[in-house]
């Protein structure tokens, strides 16, 4: 089994169902969801004029190869509804492939460890919630050092539900 680390995240919608609906998905037809950090709302990286992410990061223990893997979350993005037409844009769902067990994978469809999680506190958060003592198998340093040492000093927040 491969042990896989993904990040959900969305701000379009019910962002709270998008994050539940998602992860059913994957649970059904990616692999088991072993853990969930809490859900964290998130001020927009990249493009910052839009409404605030909820996100949060999955264990998940697959059969699936990284590229299968892959090809299963972008059609449950597509099911949710999700259009990619702007970079950093609004979107109902996202799903990253943070971390592929220890694999450095570079593809013209995928790079894993995902290549920006260290410079995006609202990936690193949840996952140090999950996995503080993973080791990135490149920059050979823990989830808590990155985010000790991550520049991203936007707003994150664990959700609370009202």
């Amino acid at each position: 089994m491969n042990k896989v680390y993904l990040l959900t995240g969305g701000n379009v919608g019910n962002r709270q169902q998008y994050l539940q609906q998602s992860a059913n998905l994957i649970d059904a037809r990616c692999g088991k969801i072993i853990s969930r950090s809490s859900i964290y709302e998130t001020a927009p990286w990249g493009k910052t004029d839009q409404a605030a992410f909820l996100n949060q990061a999955l264990e998940v223990s697959t059969k699936l190869t990284a590229e299968k893997l892959l090809d299963e979350l972008l059609a449950i993005e597509q099911a949710a509804g999700r259009k990619r037409a702007e970079k950093y844009g609004p979107r109902t769902i996202d799903i990253d492939m943070l971390f592929f067990n220890d694999d450095v994978l570079s593809t013209p469809v995928l790079t894993v460890p995902h290549p920006q999680l260290a410079f995006r506190r609202f990936v690193l958060e949840p996952m140090n919630e999950l996995a503080p003592l993973y080791m990135h198998p490149v920059l050979k340093k823990t989830i808590a050092q990155l985010l000790d040492e991550c520049p991203d000093k936007l707003p994150v927040k664990k959700f609370s539900f009202t």
